[in-house]
C-alpha cells in the first residue's frame, strides 16, 4: 500500500484505509481546551478532574484508537454530518501514536498534583497544551512526527 506524506507528517490512505483527519483535528482543539482550562484553574480540584477525563480520553485513543474516543464520538455525531466527505483518509497509527504520548504527559501531570508537586503538574500539563495546540492551530502533529521518524529509523 502506498501511502504519502501529508504537511503533518501523517500518512495519506487510499479510501479503502483510515479515519477522517477532521476527527482527530477536532478531538485536538477540545484536548487543547481542555487542558488550558486545567492549567489555568491549577492546582485544583478541577484540575485534576479534567486530567483525569483527559487521561480517560488519551487512554482509550492510545487503546483502541483516536476514532473510539468520546471527542470522536461528538465529532461523528454533531460536526461530520454537516460537512462533505473528506478530500483523503490518515492512517490512524501516527494519531495513536500521539494518543500514547498525551497519556504520558497526562498521567505525570495528575501525579505530580495530586502529590502536591504543583510544578511538576504544570510543566506537564504545559508540555501536552504547548503540543495540542500546534496540531489544534497548525495541524502539526509532534506526536505523528516522532511516530513517523521512529518508523523511519527502525526500516
Amino acid at each position: 500500500m502506498s501511502t504519502t506524506a501529508r504537511s503533518s507528517g501523517t500518512a495519506i490512505l487510499p479510501s479503502s484505509a483510515g479515519i477522517d483527519p477532521r476527527g482527530p483535528r477536532f478531538a485536538v482543539t477540545v484536548t487543547t481546551l481542555v487542558l488550558a482550562v486545567s492549567l489555568v484553574l491549577a492546582p485544583s480540584a478541577t484540575t485534576v478532574a479534567l486530567l483525569a477525563v483527559q487521561a480517560v480520553v488519551f487512554g482509550i485513543g492510545a487503546g483502541a484508537g483516536v476514532q473510539h474516543t468520546p471527542y470522536s464520538w461528538l465529532f461523528r455525531t454533531f460536526v461530520k454530518p454537516r460537512l462533505g466527505p473528506p478530500a483523503e483518509l490518515e492512517d490512524p497509527a501516527p494519531p495513536r501514536f500521539a494518543q500514547t504520548v498525551g497519556l504520558c504527559f497526562a498521567v505525570v501531570a495528575l501525579a505530580g498534583y495530586v502529590t502536591g508537586a504543583d510544578l511538576l503538574g504544570a510543566v506537564a500539563t504545559g508540555l501536552a497544551l504547548a503540543a495540542a495546540f500546534l496540531n489544534a492551530a497548525f495541524d502539526f502533529c509532534l506526536g505523528c512526527e516522532v511516530y513517523l521518524l521512529g518508523r523511519r529509523a527502525l526500516s
